[in-house]
């Protein structure tokens, strides 16, 4: 049984051939992009996604206003558990009256259990039209995390396809390499034993 030898294939001998050199500096670079570069793209990455997902909800809230409506319809009623989930939303109507204007009426996203005469908030833009509130500060992370991670596997799964490329390529000369070889040596083993 022989031993492993570390480091064999950065050391002068004369075994080592220029694919095992290649192998060798493959291996070395994929360690360092795994370990630094798939990890620092997706922190550039995400902290673009992070500023990105800032500077749209900045957008929303200065283009949206918030104004307190009563709901006009029964929401379904609340569905009993034991572990405290959180309970769905359902659409129900609501009406409003912005200052200066006529009621208005339309459609909002309620707690489940939510009955006719309770209040509730809803977010229009500037053409009075229902919509979804700003993104807050926790929308705006998770969509920065799930961007940068997202990147970061990316990166990983490039530089792992990229290390498979060039081992397989390394495969194919080593191969080459001992048909050339054998090729040269083998009809002298083969007198030799005659």
């Amino acid at each position: 049984m022989g031993t492993r030898v570390r480091g064999w294939r950065w050391r002068p001998n004369p075994l080592r051939r220029r694919c095992d050199v290649v192998e060798a500096w493959t291996a070395l670079v994929v360690a360092v992009l795994l370990c630094v570069g798939a990890p620092l793209t997706g922190l550039v990455i995400g902290r673009q996604a992070y500023d990105a997902a800032r500077g749209v909800a900045a957008e929303q809230r200065a283009e949206r206003h918030r104004v307190r409506a009563e709901v006009t319809e029964q929401a379904p009623a609340a569905i009993p558990n034991a572990t405290g989930a959180k309970q769905p939303a359902y659409w129900v109507g609501v009406r409003w009256t912005e200052p200066g204007e006529r009621e208005r009426t339309g459609k909002a996203r309620v707690p489940a259990g939510t009955r006719p005469g309770d209040h509730t908030h809803v977010w229009l833009d500037d053409a009075g039209r229902i919509v979804g509130a700003p993104a807050d500060s926790t929308a705006i992370w998770q969509q920065a995390l799930a961007v940068g991670g997202c990147a970061t596997g990316g990166a990983a799964t490039v530089v792992l396809a990229g290390s498979f490329v060039v081992r397989r390529v390394a495969l194919r000369h080593r191969m080459a390499e001992w048909e050339r070889e054998w090729a040269r040596t083998g009809p002298e083993w083969g007198r030799r034993w005659a």
